[in-house]
């Protein structure tokens, strides 16, 4: 072989570790979050942070992404039992202060980083025109807990965008009335078929607007986008393929620019793949609920690669352990990723 000329040395590589965190109705002592939920005592509250801190001191990530957070104070307090420190923490719309109580009706995603953020922005609303009509409930406009997107900035000048998401449940979405009374019967089981439906086409209807939100960050960019959070979905379900849109890269070559990729299926040769790759256990069937994906940015010989995926890591003895809400129902899954120091000066999409 003859020798790689000096000027076609690869750049050298930097390391960003992100995880992902269902925590599992994070909330402050004493506050009603659910009306069917007994509020934390105090010890309660406790052990949750404390538990919280411990499992966000062996992640040692970079950037954690956080679901079902009802109040940032309540994730503050988690971050600071790690005896981590991270400059920045924020879970838009579960503000504590004087005027703002943490997030109301259902629980929010969030963010921590030691990395500098340069922008960060919630959306709400589906894009227009991508409405949907649920049966017996009409138009579903926007998420139910809004997707967030910061733009970050590593240390040796690298630009990425983390995209944090947590969609619509299968449990069944049954007709209430204005006080959150069902309005159907439950126990008819051809109701509960249409109610799980329900929660399907929601689901589906919050894939298809986080589709769009993808496409805008990396349509005609360079600027590397990982999307991490609960998906209440498989790798291989409908929903997450219709965020990802994989397979259209087999027949369409422009939409590899377009398109995400699971970062467990994108591990280098050395990385230990076993087979406790879970997240979630229902009924005791394990699934993988939680994910890490990533753009083409991250192929580790794409054409437009700048880095690869190291390593994925589940973080799911605790499942094992019994229910208990002072500890999460979700296992919690890191990534090692790498990119390129050297900067790439493409335009960077805002959120």
């Amino acid at each position: 072989m003859r020798p790689t000329p000096a000027d076609h040395t690869p750049p050298p590589l930097a390391t960003l570790m992100v995880a992902t965190c269902n925590v599992l109705n994070l909330a402050n002592p004493g506050r009603l979050f659910y009306p069917n939920q007994e509020a934390y005592t105090e010890a309660e509250y406790e052990r949750k942070i404390d538990w919280l801190g411990s499992r966000f001191r062996t992640l040692n990530a970079d950037v954690l992404a956080v679901q079902e957070v009802w109040d940032e104070a309540a994730l503050k307090a988690a971050i600071a039992h790690s005896g981590l420190r991270y400059d920045f923490v924020a879970v838009p719309g579960a503000e504590n202060d004087d005027k703002r109580h943490g997030a109301q009706g259902t629980p929010r995603v969030g963010i921590a980083t030691r990395l500098k953020v340069e922008a960060l922005q919630s959306f709400a609303q589906f894009p227009p025109a991508f409405q949907v009509d649920v049966p017996g409930l009409g138009l579903h406009t926007r998420f139910e807990r809004p997707p967030l997107v910061a733009t970050l900035r590593m240390k040796h000048g690298q630009r990425v965008n983390v995209l944090t998401a947590h969609l619509k449940s299968k449990r069944p979405k049954f007709l209430q009335d204005a006080n959150g009374h069902v309005l159907e019967d439950k126990d008819d089981r051809k109701v509960g078929a249409l109610a799980s439906l329900r929660s399907l086409v929601m689901r589906g209807a919050e894939a298809m607007a986080l589709r769009c939100l993808v496409i805008d960050l990396l349509q005609r960019t360079s600027v590397p986008l990982v999307v991490m959070g609960d998906f209440n979905d498989t790798p291989d379900s409908v929903t997450t393929q219709l965020i990802c849109a994989t397979t259209e890269i087999a027949y369409d070559r422009s939409a590899r620019d377009v398109a995400l990729f699971n970062a467990y299926d994108l591990q280098g040769e050395m990385a230990l793949k076993k087979d406790v790759a879970f997240s979630h256990i229902h009924q005791g069937s394990p699934s993988v609920l939680d994910q890490i994906l990533v753009s083409e940015e991250f192929l580790p010989r794409g054409r437009n690669s700048l880095g690869d995926v190291r390593r994925v890591d589940y973080f799911n003895d605790h499942l094992h352990e019994g229910r208990d809400r002072t500890r999460s129902d979700h296992g919690f899954v890191r990534a090692l990723l790498r990119l390129q120091m050297e900067e790439k000066h493409a335009p960077a999409p805002g959120p």
